[in-house]
């Protein structure tokens, strides 16, 4: 049985509309993200997400509507499976209520439109037209009067009829505004844009007469033909606007003109555009003028210009700017308008006078094309979790097309908000906070170390910055390594070379500390009462911060003992911690005489040395927790007991190559967060009765420390090898997105671990003289910052296919890491036998890209693997394994696909194909004995049609594959079989309609603790900019995840009461299930944790577990994401 979880929503902004929807008096943007909704507000700081909620079906339609007894419109949506429905919002429970159950417009003797389905209102509110099939109209009665019978209202919806039209395919359509002064009693004209079977475009007005029926009976409908223009029209026409009064008609937008036609006198006003283009969308800013988008992303503002008399005598086209590629787009009022976009970032674009400017960007990842897996931490020990959830595991995707393309890092973790640089500076070491005010109890202080000096800076209460020449006695020529605030306005500042306690009003001396032999002090720690040095890593000091610094203990441990670390924590004041570099062991001692209480030795690895050491209380009414950051990058945690001191619950975490430094960030109650400062920096807190480590957006930070100011309430002051700034740390982890922008479509990923670099195939649209341009490069980026290091064009009309990585023998039989790239020629027009190329590169020491080899083939390489050290290639009709001898590709064994591959992935000497129709087969690769030939059997096949998309290994003989219409299906070939057909035939044992088409999976292999619920086993990308997590359920949790799934299926009701079932039931062009099989949506389980107790009392009820179990279990398997 399998898991499916979200990692990130769907980003991918197809529809959107402005209505007041949250209250009567505000407009609200709503956005519909493929089966999401989001509702903004619109504020003076941009748009706000208010709420967003999940729709059982992918939205197609969006439309308000305003009942007569109601103050805020309503939303009418419609999806993908030919549902619609109305909501409202509930001002009092803060949720959509349902105001009209799904209605079923679904046919299966109908054919979906070619276009994308439409709604469309006409202009007197009197009907709705749906175009869900060809030659169909369904037409949605508004009432006008109330009825008693059946209670229905003014705008309510009545019940639906279809009409029949001769007009297929439809490029755009539109209901006529009237030019009656009596527009109810005239008939709704509909004005279709349509194209015929050969391919002339042609204009159709028709009107709608509509005769209510009987009582109980729906009516009757016609679309009667007012005019027919089919010449005349470009061919390139792709839509048509609609124009109020007082101008009525309607204009056409084509690729190379713009027309106004008048539809009363069928005048045609025509004008060439100055350069040619492809209109993507429109939206009016008034009766006049409107802004048009194009495929290119320039935004242009559209004037129609008129006579005297009020006719019009043309048009006026301006340039405003570029923009992402837009979808839609909603005019917000004052200027600003709102731009959604499929394959690059929403924006909030204020218009200027033949300008614009991008005020806000809401962030994009669809379409992924592709995507790889970089920075898969390791765990040992218990209390093991997913790596993606903290962090650890970092998904770069292939992003956007064209000008929007780019690639996108996307990882789980705790942002920060960055609220201001202090300044450039390099080389800090340290940073420290201090009051200078003690009646405020605010830190305005912040002291800055460097190697060779310190700096200090003093904030006022708007948050501006004044660095100080002097500062209370403290010596600024010396690094300080520590500096904190002790009881009665004093000061403490500790140096390489002393120790001093200064007044804080005053700044005069009180008392100094100098180490009596010239060793330098290497490590310092501080609590309220206790002040602990070590002097060269030898001697252990102890002094008194009551009594003017005076000795309390010393002690030396010698060189075969050296100190690494100290903690003197507030918690346990009459204990010192300390970890020593020889034996990796960490020491309690007793602070008054530092006396051994308790010795462990964390590792037998000499190179683990404790490094840092932090005693702290991170989760509520436990013991605390003692952290020990080793110097390989493992952190160690313990809890222990106070008093008795003795240590337990041992957990081991890798947050990277090298130690972490830890701070502790107070956030109330007595408990604290940790950050642990390398190269991933990480937040680490208590989360349900459990330490979640969570990645921190925060790459190139060196040291932290929290500075709670006046200014910047809670935050904190980072450090980067580059600067300073103040920061907010968020309260929780979410999904955070770091945009790279490539401005070419990153259409294949790979990724080498050993190089430190992604090799990128991409595309790269570009327009010379109105004429487009594409051009394919294979191109080296850097990891870490993703730089470009090289790049290769490849030939005129061809396109990059696929890229891997792969560690091929060279000619010494030495194994080298190559990338492989597959190509195919957009145009025929090479040899009828040469359709693509497969090239091998190599990376040199210097990082630039070398060819080793190439070949061309006989169809485009759809797909690259590697099987038993040899390239397998999935060409256009076949599929082909290579191997490289005397720098030469050659093949060495073929396999003839049913239609043609899309995908495949190797497990062993096992091939997985993902066929255009055919589904999946499973072929083996096997070595040729004794002079025979190398050959490609195939083992195993699906035998049903599914148009594949990907395909990849989940378990032993058993794989993932998605269609090209949003379904998953688990396939587990029958090794046991009794039959040879039985062994052949690859049995579906788990389905569910995921409603995106899915562009990529990858295969992942995440260690899991004994008691986990799923095993995580692949990571998804679809073309809606959605992120999953696929695993498999433990066979003792199944029964249980089911019943729960189902209970809350029936109990928990969805926007307009689709059901569960319904929404996610297999669903393709041949066959169409009832409900998904043996597959749980992660996404329906979590919201238990979001039901009222009583709600959740009665899924509970007959599943034999209690709340608290269903609660814990239910946040574990959302913690993997």
């Amino acid at each position: 049985m399998a898991y499916l979880a979200p990692i990130h929503r769907p980003s991918s902004v197809r529809h959107a509309l402005k209505l007041k929807f949250l209250s009567p008096d505000e407009e609200a943007l709503v956005v519909a993200k493929a089966n999401r909704i989001e509702i903004y507000a619109q504020t003076v700081d941009g748009l706000i997400l208010k709420h967003t909620n999940g729709i059982y079906g992918k939205i197609t339609m969006l439309r308000k509507l305003r009942p007569a007894s109601s103050p805020t419109d309503h939303l009418f949506i419609g999806t993908e499976r030919s549902n619609y429905f109305t909501v409202s919002w509930d001002s009092i429970t803060k949720q959509l209520k349902t105001e009209k159950a799904y209605v079923d417009q679904a046919d299966k003797t109908g054919r979906d439109s070619q276009s994308s389905d439409r709604c469309l209102i006409d202009p007197t509110r009197r009907f709705i037209a749906l175009q869900l099939f060809e030659g169909i109209i369904t037409v949605v009665p508004i009432a006008q009067r109330y009825r008693k019978r059946g209670n229905v209202e003014i705008g309510s919806l009545l019940e639906p009829v279809s009409v029949r039209i001769p007009e297929l395919f439809i490029r755009s359509s539109g209901f006529l505004y009237p030019r009656s002064s009596s527009p109810e009693k005239e008939k709704p004209v509909f004005a279709a844009l349509h194209e015929n079977n050969n391919q002339v475009v042609g204009l159709k007005l028709r009107c709608l007469d509509h005769n209510a029926g009987a009582s109980g009976e729906p009516g009757t409908a016609e679309m009667l033909e007012v005019a027919s223009l089919d010449s005349d029209i470009d061919m390139g026409a792709s839509h048509i606007i609609p124009v109020p009064a007082p101008t009525y008609g309607l204009i056409i937008l084509a690729e190379s003109s713009i027309t106004y036609l008048n539809d009363a006198s069928q005048r045609r006003t025509v004008r060439a555009l100055a350069e040619p283009t492809i209109f993507c969308a429109w939206e009016p800013v008034d009766a006049q003028r409107w802004l048009l988008a194009d495929d290119y992303g320039r935004l242009y503002f559209l004037m129609l210009l008129l006579t005297e008399e009020g006719e019009v005598s043309g048009w006026k086209l301006d340039l405003l700017g570029i923009t992402s590629r837009a979808s839609v787009m909603v005019y917000l009022d004052g200027g600003y308008v709102f731009i959604g976009s499929h394959q690059g970032d929403s924006q909030v674009i204020k218009i200027q006078e033949k300008s614009m400017e991008i005020v806000q960007t809401i962030s994009n990842i669809a379409p992924i094309l592709d995507f790889a897996i970089m920075d898969m931490g390791n765990r040992d020990g218990e209390g093991q979790t997913n790596e993606y959830s903290s962090g650890q595991a970092r998904i770069v995707t292939g992003s956007g097309a064209f000008e929007d393309g780019s690639l996108r890092s996307v990882r789980s973790g705790v942002g920060l908000e960055e609220l201001g640089i202090l300044g450039e500076m390099n080389h800090i070491t340290d940073l420290h906070p201090l009051v200078s005010n003690a009646t405020s109890g605010k830190t305005d202080t912040l002291v800055v170390s460097f190697i060779d000096e310190t700096r200090v800076f003093r904030f006022d209460a708007e948050g501006e910055a004044e660095e100080a020449a002097e500062y209370n006695g403290f010596d600024l020529s010396e690094g300080t390594l520590l500096a904190l605030n002790l009881p009665q306005s004093r000061l403490l500042q500790v140096t390489k070379s002393s120790a001093r306690i200064s007044d804080s009003e005053s700044g005069v001396n009180i008392a100094t500390w100098s180490p009596s032999s010239q060793l330098p002090i290497t490590d310092v720690a501080a609590n309220h009462l206790k002040l602990a040095v070590s002097i060269g890593g030898v001697d252990l000091v102890v002094l008194d911060l009551t009594s003017d610094l005076s000795v309390v203990a010393e002690k030396s441990f010698g060189v075969d003992r050296q100190i690494a670390c100290i903690d003197l924590p507030d918690l346990a004041p009459d204990i010192s911690i300390v970890g020593f570099w020889q034996g990796a062991e960490v020491s309690i001692l007793n602070i008054h005489s530092l006396e051994e209480i308790r010795t462990i030795n964390i590792s037998e690895d000499s190179v683990a040395v404790p490094r840092s050491i932090l005693l702290t209380q991170i989760l509520p009414e436990q013991p605390p927790t003692l952290f020990i950051a080793m110097a390989d990058g493992h952190v160690i945690t313990f809890s222990i007991t106070v008093p008795g001191f003795s240590l337990s619950a041992r957990n081991s975490i890798v947050l990277g190559t090298q130690e972490a430094n830890f701070r502790a960030l107070p956030r109330g109650d007595g408990l604290f967060n940790v950050f642990a400062t390398c190269e991933h920096p990480s937040l680490i807190y208590g989360s349900e009765g459990r330490i979640v480590y969570s990645a921190v957006t925060a790459e190139k930070a060196v040291c932290i420390c929290p500075f709670d100011s006046e200014a910047y309430p809670g935050a904190i002051a980072i450090a980067t090898s580059e600067d300073l700034k103040m920061a907010l740390v968020d309260t929780e982890r979410t999904t955070h997105v770091r945009t790279l922008p490539i401005k070419e479509t990153v259409r294949r990923v790979a990724y080498s671990a050993k190089l430190k670099a992604f090799g990128l195939g991409t595309v790269q649209r570009t327009l010379k003289n109105g004429v487009e341009v594409v051009q394919s490069h294979f191109k080296l980026a850097d990891e870490i910052v993703f730089k470009e290091l090289d790049s290769f064009n490849l030939n005129e009309d061809e396109l990059v296919e696929s890229v891997v990585r792969a560690d091929l023998s060279d000619r010494d039989h030495k194994t080298t890491e190559r990338f492989i790239v597959g190509t195919a020629y957009l145009e025929d027009e090479k040899s009828d036998t040469i359709r693509g190329r497969i090239i091998v590169f190599e990376v040199t020491q210097d990082r630039i890209l070398k060819v080793v080899t190439q070949i061309s083939v006989k169809g485009a390489c759809r797909a690259l693997g590697i099987v038993d050290g040899r390239i397998v290639a999935a060409l256009i009709k076949t599929v082909v394994v290579y191997t490289i001898e005397y720098g030469k590709l050659i093949k060495v064994a073929s396999y003839r696909t049913a239609t043609a591959p899309i995908d495949i992935t190797v497990t062993g000497n096992l091939i997985a194909i993902a066929d255009l129709m055919k589904s999946v087969s499973i072929v083996e690769y096997r070595r040729g004995i004794a002079g025979e030939p190398d050959a490609l059997i195939e083992v195993a096949r699906h035998f049903q049609i599914a148009w594949g998309t990907a395909v990849a290994p989940v378990d032993d003989d058993t794989f993932l594959e998605s269609d090209a219409e949003g379904n998953l299906m688990v396939l587990r070939r029958n090794v046991n079989g009794i039959t040879a057909d039985d062994r052949r035939r690859l049995e579906i044992t788990s389905e569910i309609l995921l409603g995106e088409m899915v562009n990529r999976i990858r295969q992942i292999n995440v260690p899991v603790s004994a008691g986990a619920f799923v095993i995580p086993r692949a990571f998804l990308a679809t073309v809606e900019g959605s992120i999953y997590l696929f695993s498999l359920i433990r066979p003792d949790k199944q029964d249980l995840l089911m019943r729960l799934q189902n209970n809350i299926a029936n109990l928990v009701q969805s926007p307009g009461n689709i059901p569960f079932n319904k929404f996610r039931a297999f669903k393709n062009s041949v066959r169409e299930a009832e409900e998904p099989y043996r597959f749980v949506d992660g996404g329906l389980i979590e919201k238990f944790l979001q039901c009222p107790v009583d709600l959740q009392q009665e899924i509970v009820k007959d599943l034999g577990v209690g709340i608290e179990d269903i609660t814990v279990m239910v946040e574990t398997l959302r913690r993997l994401h």
